[in-house]
Formats: structure tokens, sequence, C-alpha cells
């Protein structure tokens, strides 16, 4: 991982000290389990907690002996251990230590995310409450099409930054299976109620059936799922990269006092954070074709997919948690220029009003066809003269009234359902 984009609490999941501490978590939850069904002695889980060892100097030290991490984590918790020792790692494969531990560290990590996107979706909300009345012109292509309102623009965000809450919440759930099954997963050495009090004991289900490892289609599905949330992010962030251009101007990432934008020219002040965040979504989209390959393995498993995830999962979740973290300082400081909006709004002489005076005309008894293709020629004279549309209308159309034409020309009429589409997320927007 980039230690750049890595921050705390995310970082510290994944660092080799914690990973030996998860395994050997699973290691006791397993010998308690022998412990009630009575295949070791009582006391002995106590004594193994009491003298296992985390050495990293010591693990490494055996992992470059043995070229195998997990007989190099035995024999390093072991090592001051006594009759205990004999049932430490019994009757276990390594992924079942690997495949189990793995998924508690995912589980943790997803808790860290969900709890940043639930900070995120109330700033998001709380945005969209504020600018709800915000006019502003709506694009499409990139060109003025109708006005809308800021705060639809980000409730749209919410809306869809909701939905990957949700996604994510189940992908929780998705990831939240151990196995402790065996060599390949047919629990011939290991008891299937060891695997059921232990995984309890640790809050995770057992896999209904499984190979020598966790199916990785759990993990390529958190990974899509990780992938969508950052693209929502990504879309926000492309969307005020647009607003922020010279000639656009109205919206700005946060610029903090004594930032510079440029080492050649002093006036600059680019969207940096914005640009960021797109670049690492696309890195995050990255990591999902890598998941999905890991789904298919030899047999009941090769490691083909053990190297790979070794950098996709604490990649793609440090990523994205850094994601969050800087959406959320986005966000909350975004600069929003009212005026130029309004300005904007204007600058194409009443373009942006010529479907509802098309409509008009409808009504006043012309065909779609004729109202279409005048409501058209006027908007083409309008280009070529910067005369204003509704000028133009007064002139060449006699089916109007000087009122009813005035009002075809007010932003307002745009707004009148805001409301009621706010309606629909109202309870909603705390999670």
């Amino acid at each position: 991982m980039v230690e750049r984009y890595a921050l705390s609490p995310m970082k510290e999941l994944w660092d080799q000290r914690t990973t030996l501490e998860r395994w050997l978590e699973v290691e006791l939850a397993v010998m308690q389990a022998y412990e009630e069904i009575g295949v070791i002695p009582q006391g002995i889980t106590r004594k193994a907690k009491e003298n296992a060892k985390i050495d990293l100097n010591l693990f490494r030290e055996l992992e470059k002996q043995t070229d195998h991490e997990v007989i190099a984590f035995v024999k390093m918790a072991t090592k001051n251990m006594a009759e205990e020792a004999r049932f430490f790692h019994y009757g276990l494969t390594s992924s079942d230590i690997i495949d189990t531990a793995l998924s508690l560290t995912l589980v943790k990590a997803c808790d860290i995310l969900l709890s940043q996107m639930k900070e995120l979706l109330r700033i998001l909300w709380k945005v969209a409450v504020e600018h709800k009345y915000t006019v502003t012109i709506g694009r499409t292509h990139g060109v003025h099409a109708e006005p809308t309102t800021f705060g639809l623009k980000v409730l749209n965000w919410y809306a869809e930054m909701k939905r990957n809450y949700e996604r994510l919440t189940f992908s929780r759930e998705q990831i939240s299976f151990g196995k402790i099954s065996g060599a390949v997963g047919n629990y011939a050495n290991v008891p299937p109620k060891v695997e059921e009090l232990a995984l309890s004991k640790l809050g995770l289900k057992p896999a209904p059936v499984s190979s020598q490892i966790v199916n990785r289609d759990h993990h390529a599905y958190l990974i899509m799922n990780l992938a969508l949330v950052a693209a929502g992010i990504e879309r926000i962030a492309t969307e005020i990269r647009h607003l922020q251009k010279t000639e656009v101007l109205e919206a700005q990432e946060p610029f903090k006092e004594g930032q510079k934008g440029s080492s050649a020219m002093p006036h600059k002040q680019n969207p940096i954070l914005c640009e960021r965040l797109c670049g690492l979504s696309r890195v995050m989209r990255s990591f999902v074709s890598v998941a999905l390959e890991n789904i298919t393995l030899w047999h009941e498993r090769d490691i083909s997919h053990s190297s790979a995830e070794r950098y996709i999962l604490p990649d793609a979740t440090q990523t994205l948690h850094y994601m969050l973290v800087k959406s959320k300082y986005l966000l909350e400081n975004l600069v929003v220029y009212k005026e130029r909006m309004q300005k904007n709004l204007e600058i194409t002489n009443g373009l942006v009003y010529s479907q509802r005076l098309m409509l008009a005309l409808i009504d006043k008894g012309l065909t779609r066809n004729e109202a279409y293709d005048l409501v058209q020629s006027l908007s083409l004279k309008c280009w070529q003269t910067n005369e204003h549309l509704k000028d133009l209308v007064k002139k060449n159309v006699n089916l109007l009234q000087d009122e009813e034409i005035n009002s075809i020309f007010e932003p307002s009429y745009y707004l009148k359902y805001v409301d009621e589409i706010y309606e629909r997320f109202q309870g909603e927007c705390v999670l």
C-alpha cells in the first residue's frame, strides 16, 4: 500500500503483528472448542493463551527457514508452551487459520468503511437540504439543458451513496464466513462441531461447504462493491471538477490557507483533491478483475489467489477508506457560488426554456411538429443575433400574451416538484 493513502485505523488492520494476533485468536478459539467437546484436557486453552508468543523477529527468522508462514507461526507461538503445544493447530490446515482470520479482518474493515460512509451520507444530506432551492442549470452532453437545483444534484449523489451503503452492508454479511474443516473441507480430522463452536466465538458463520478455503466469490463480491463505492465518489468528484472550470465556476473544492496550486502560476487553484479521487477510483476498478480471477482455482485449491490477495485486499480497503475520509472533507467544505449559477442560467438568452415554450404552443393548438419547428427556428435566430428568446417570441408569436410569455421564462416553474422528491427521503437521511 502507498503510505500516502494509508490512514488509521484501517492501515493497522493489515500490519503483520495484527495478522499474527488474529491467527492466534483463531487457534485459541479452536482449542477452546475442542475443550468444550471433551477432546482435549480442560484448562489447556488457558495455558496456551498465557504462554503463546508473538515475536515478529522470531517469526521472520523461522519463515526464512521453513518457507511456510503458518509453520513458522506455529513454531513461534508455541515456543514457550509445554504440554499445551500438542493441541495447538490440532487437526487443522493452514487455510483454516488464514482464511478465517482474513474474514475477521475484512469484517472489521467493512465496519470502518460503513462508519465513514454513514458520516459521508450525513454530510451529503446536509448539503442537499441547504441547496434544496438553489437554482442552477442542468446540463446534458455538457450543454445547457433546463434549470434544476444544486440540491437535487447533491440529493442524487446521496441516493447513490445510500445504495452503496446498503450494498456494502450486505457485502459484510457475505464475507462473514470462516472455515475449520481441514485439508480438503471434509472434516476428516476436525469435527463440524469444533468449527461451529469456534466460529461462534469469533462472530463468524461456518461456510455451508468449503474446499480447503473459503470460496473466493465471497471476496470478489466485496471487491466489486468497494469499486462501486469508489465509482460513486468519482462521479461526485468529476462533477465538481467540471463546475470548478474557470468559465463555469459554480462550485469549488476547498483551498486552505497556505495551499499552492502550481509551482509556475501563483494564481492557480486546481481541483487536485477531486482529480486524486478520480485516479484512485481507477485503481479500485482494477482490483475487480483480479478478484474475479481468484475465484477459479485448481481442484480443492491452489495458491494462485494468495499472492494477488496480499495486494488487492489491503490496498482496496485502505484506498477506499482514504477516499471516503477525503470525500467528507471535500463536501463539508465545498464552496458553492450561487450568484455564478444564476449568471450562467442566463448566458444562453433564454434558450433553456425552449421545451416549456414548445409545450405552451402545443396547448394553444399547434401540432408538436409545428411547435417544435417554430421554437427551433427562433432558437437558431437567438444564437445568431444574441437577442433574448423571450423578446423574439413576443415579436414573432401571436398565439401567446405577454403575461404568458413572461411566465414561460420563470425558473421557479422547474422547482414545483422539488419538495415532493425530497419527501421520498424523509426519515432515511440518518441511517
